[in-house]
């Protein structure tokens, strides 16, 4: 059926003004809708909806028509816009062709086969980037405040020392793959119900590199990389928390053919300390002191993270009382500067006395003032 003076854009049902994306997208619309293998399809409308999109998805085509309209083609006659070849069959006869695209992936995926070549058309197959990895490492509480270096072993694919990551055996090289003869990819043809199908494929010999090994390596079996454990030292800053995470940058697996390793994420897990609590780059600490000491004062051995020191208490301290010692807390990660200690003080109340301890106190409440004993 000559299509020749019918207007594409109609055909399509789009505007003039319409983008790529948009006629190919009416395209595949109308192409389902009218395909000679669907109960109600029309072979006719069919290849008129073809002609149409040869001509409006091709640049150059397309400013032709637009400014000669179909005279641009006479030449070519009624199927010069680069339409399917359908002498292969008629309506109805469909055998020997691959249905295979269409059932399992819609007629969208045998369409971009058809019009891009496929995906192995854009080149040879980029070599991958390495996996990235992540560990995690458990530290205490001081090696968090003050920072910390630490040694782990990580179990990974690196680059094979035997032959440097080429994957040929030292003293020889690479040849081009005898399948692709070079070229990384190879052209497979098919009939289909849309014509005979030529798509380009990444190469499965040589995986679309273009060349193999002469002799694969021995040590590596021609793939560059080996698994192996490797020690790698972590610098952990001062300030971290559980949770964070530190990034290793090219710590990870190798990449391919030496391409770009991946990196490796620790993160960081801090052991709990019964000395004291965190709460942000603050530490509390929690210490018991007896009545007496409290009444009259003391001088309290106490814990930091850097050994103990002697924390003054002064008489007549209160139970729940907090002391800030300035400076011994964690220091902060991301500018200069230290947290702080808490001391929260608990008084001890006796809960056995002995006897003389009973007169002592006694004798104190016999001396208690008017303003109450709590009031000194």
């Amino acid at each position: 059926m000559a299509v020749d003076k019918k207007d594409y854009y109609e055909i399509l049902g789009v505007s003039k003004k319409a983008s790529d994306t948009e006629i190919k997208k009416a395209y595949r619309k109308m192409a389902h809708k009218y395909h000679p293998d669907k109960g109600n399809g029309d072979d006719a409308k069919f290849k008129e909806v073809n002609e149409a999109y040869q001509v409006l998805s091709d640049k150059e085509k397309r400013a032709q028509y637009d400014q000669f309209g179909h005279a641009g083609f006479s030449e070519q006659g009624g199927s010069g816009a680069g339409g399917f070849d359908y002498s292969g069959f008629q309506q109805g006869d469909f055998s020997g062709f691959d249905f295979s695209d269409i059932f399992s992936g819609g007629f969208g995926d045998i369409f971009d086969t058809f019009f891009t070549g496929g995906a192995g058309a854009r080149g040879r197959r980029a070599t991958r980037r390495g996996a990235d990895l992540e560990t995690t490492i458990e530290i205490t509480l001081k090696e968090a405040a003050l920072g910390t270096d630490k040694e782990i072993n990580v179990f990974k694919r690196d680059v094979c020392d035997t032959c440097k990551g080429s994957g040929a055996a030292p003293g020889s090289r690479s040849v081009d793959c005898s399948q692709c003869k070079g070229s990384g990819q190879i052209s497979q043809s098919r009939r289909t119900i849309l014509g005979q199908i030529n798509q380009i494929t990444i190469c499965p010999k040589c995986q679309g590199e273009g060349k193999i090994p002469e002799k694969p390596c021995p040590t590596c079996g021609g793939d560059g990389r080996v698994r192996q454990s490797k020690k790698l030292k972590v610098k952990i800053p001062a300030g971290v928390e559980t949770g964070s995470i530190i990034k290793l940058s090219g710590e990870g697996e190798a990449g391919e053919k030496g391409s770009q390793p991946g990196d490796l994420f620790v993160n960081i897990i801090i052991k709990p300390d019964n000395r004291f609590k965190r709460e942000g780059d603050d530490l509390i600490q929690e210490i018991g002191i007896g009545f007496a000491d409290a009444a009259l004062g003391i001088a309290a051995r106490i814990d930091t993270l850097d050994g103990k020191i002697d924390l003054k208490i002064p008489a007549g301290t209160q139970s729940g009382k907090i002391f800030k010692i300035f400076g011994k807390g964690i220091k902060h990660l991301h500018h200069a500067g230290q947290g702080d200690l808490l001391v929260k003080v608990d008084v001890i109340t006796p809960t056995k006395l002995s006897n003389s301890q009973k007169e002592l106190l006694k004798k104190l409440k016999e001396t208690e003032d008017k303003r109450g004993f709590w009031s000194f």
